[in-house]
């Protein structure tokens, strides 16, 4: 099964990135994940966007600590089985933390999880994965980790903790893509960061001067959407599904304004 991760899709031009490369090339794929937390102007994300990713044929959206930023979003959130914010915040916050997804007879674990290295307070993520991650082999060798965190340390960590476990760990949250990309020995794939889909322009996202701004004043700033020369990053892999091994990890870096 050929499986495509994208990257953080940050505000307006994120999305039409990923519209305009999902309608090139997303046949060439048998399940399609991104990660929605910064879709709507770069925080949080809306039901209207979601439905608009799942009927472009994305099959689960990830998340992270923007995912509760616009409140319109929690009943939808609680009612889907597509959008996922991560596992390891209390048990009484809405959303799901993973989801099972049955695709051409395969059946997909996704999970969703936080860090907590300068990241906001949550469970341990190696815990909480661990416990998940027994309870879900019963029903499928398939399982993909989306690991929203900061440091390279932590999702390194925690990929070495959890090898042979589950089928592919990759990190998001940083918005800048690493080529560390590798398969373990026993069958995990591993990335510390898929990068992010959206205008190279600015500063992660968002317009540079802005950004500078903040660094030179240390003053509250707006963060605008930068636009323009805009990039899908992400990564493809190639699973074996009936032992969940990972056979092939690649890297994705498209130029919207080639168009190929």
């Amino acid at each position: 099964m050929k499986i495509l991760i994208v990257g953080d899709i940050v505000g307006r031009p994120g999305r039409n990135t990923l519209k305009e490369y999902l309608e090139k090339y997303k046949d060439n794929y048998d399940f399609i994940i991104v990660n929605g937390e910064n879709s709507a102007g770069g925080f949080g994300i809306t039901e209207k966007i979601a439905e608009e990713f799942l009927s472009w044929g994305v099959d689960v959206i990830t998340g992270g600590n923007h995912s509760w930023d616009k409140k319109e979003i929690y009943e939808y959130m609680n009612n889907s089985e597509s959008l996922l914010r991560p596992f390891n915040y209390p048990a009484n916050v809405c959303g799901k933390g993973y989801t099972i997804k049955e695709k051409n007879g395969v059946k997909i674990a996704v999970i969703s999880l936080q860090g907590r290295v300068f990241m906001n307070v949550v469970d341990c993520p190696f815990v909480a994965l661990k416990n998940l991650v027994s309870e879900i082999k019963k029903i499928t060798p398939n399982i993909i980790v989306d690991f929203h965190a900061e440091a390279s340390s932590e999702k390194i960590a925690l990929s070495k903790y959890m090898t042979g476990e589950i089928s592919l760990l990759y990190g998001t949250h940083t918005h800048v893509q690493t080529a560390d990309e590798r398969i373990y020995k026993e069958g995990t794939a591993y990335i510390t960061d898929v990068g992010m889909t959206g205008s190279q322009n600015g500063v992660i996202g968002t317009i540079a001067e802005t950004v500078i701004n903040k660094f030179l004043t240390s003053l509250p700033q707006k963060f605008d959407i930068a636009e323009g020369n805009e990039f899908l990053n992400g990564i493809e892999i190639d699973l074996d599904t009936n032992t969940g091994k990972a056979k092939v990890i690649k890297r994705v870096n498209w130029e919207r304004t080639k168009q190929e």
